[in-house]
């Protein structure tokens, strides 16, 4: 098992996928850890994608400091991981927490990646997300992990895909109570709390940037999307339909197939990121849909009902 070195911590980190081709570094939300992230592995890997995961300082494998984590210093890991890829094309993918992370080493490094993913991601603390925030961060105080994990799963994820689970839902679990210490994850929180508005900062990341959103996202919702979409340059806001805050999970292989496409796009110089509003498909390699001009994309996707 790799690690990387910051200060006295330690970093846990994977490759996979072959050595000679395009990179998919991809970021963790705030309670996950890289193993969640094994079927992206395989499948950007057999894209003939080298690609890196890690655990966040406080997550998963990685050290699990107990006070004074800060953005700051998961921004310096995962520019030593990005340096471990060495000079090839980088694309890099963050998920919430995860998304914020990358947007603030774009921020700081767009000269060093080929482009951005952001997932159900944010560039301002809304006061909605900032009470959400708190209360998790109470939830899990007094709580513990498994009482946070109670209250993120219903606000994550579908009915169609909790559902199946509800008669096991303990044993789903227990691999979050396993990997994840209830100090280091409210050292986190208190991490992403202490937020510094990015929108002013936006405008430094000239790479091509897919943002992806979930169309039943009321954690991140689309109008914290829109202000990614409306600062950065190159960007294109794309809506996945029928999705929550935790789409990575649930709809694994369509978002697999999203970044594929993206970098693919890049790669070609096909990208044309021009603020556009797109309707991802419902199945892998289905097309995309201009969003209609005449709704508004703040809201739901526009749908006919269905004939009876």
């Amino acid at each position: 098992m790799p690690f990387l070195a910051h200060g006295s911590y330690r970093i846990h980190y994977d490759l996979a996928g072959p050595d000679d081709g395009p990179a998919f570094v991809l970021v963790n939300g705030l309670t996950q850890y890289a193993d969640l992230w094994g079927s992206y592995r395989d499948a950007l890997a057999a894209k003939r994608f080298r690609v890196a995961t890690f655990d966040l300082l406080g997550q998963g494998a990685s050290d699990k400091p107990v006070l004074f984590i800060n953005q700051a210093d998961q921004i310096t890991m995962l520019a030593q991981l990005i340096e471990q890829l060495g000079d090839r094309p980088v694309f890099l993918s963050g998920i919430s927490f995860g998304g914020l992370i990358a947007l603030r080493y774009a921020i700081l490094h767009a000269d060093r990646i080929a482009g951005l993913v952001a997932m159900s991601s944010f560039a301002e603390l809304s006061p909605q997300l900032l009470l959400l925030g708190n209360a998790l961060r109470m939830g899990l105080i007094l709580g513990g992990t498994s009482y946070l994990q109670d209250l993120l799963l219903p606000m994550n994820l579908s009915d169609a895909w909790l559902g199946p689970l509800l008669e096991n839902l303990d044993a789903v679990k227990r691999q979050g109570w396993l990997t994840n210490d209830v100090y280091a994850l409210q050292n986190l929180m208190e991490s992403f709390l202490d937020f510094k508005p990015l929108t002013g900062e936006l405008s430094s990341i000239t790479v091509p940037t897919m943002i992806l959103n979930g169309e039943f996202d009321f954690l991140t919702p689309r109008v914290l999307h829109e202000t990614l979409r409306l600062h950065i340059p190159d960007s294109a806001l794309v809506i996945v339909p029928r999705a929550y805050h935790a789409f990575t999970l649930e709809k694994a292989p369509l978002t697999i197939d999203l970044l594929c496409r993206f970098a693919e796009d890049v790669l070609a110089s096909r990208w044309k990121g021009d603020r556009s509003i797109w309707i991802a498909p419902d199945e892998p390699g289905g097309p995309f849909t201009p969003f209609p001009s005449d709704y508004d994309h703040l809201r739901a996707i526009p749908a006919q009902r269905a004939r009876t």
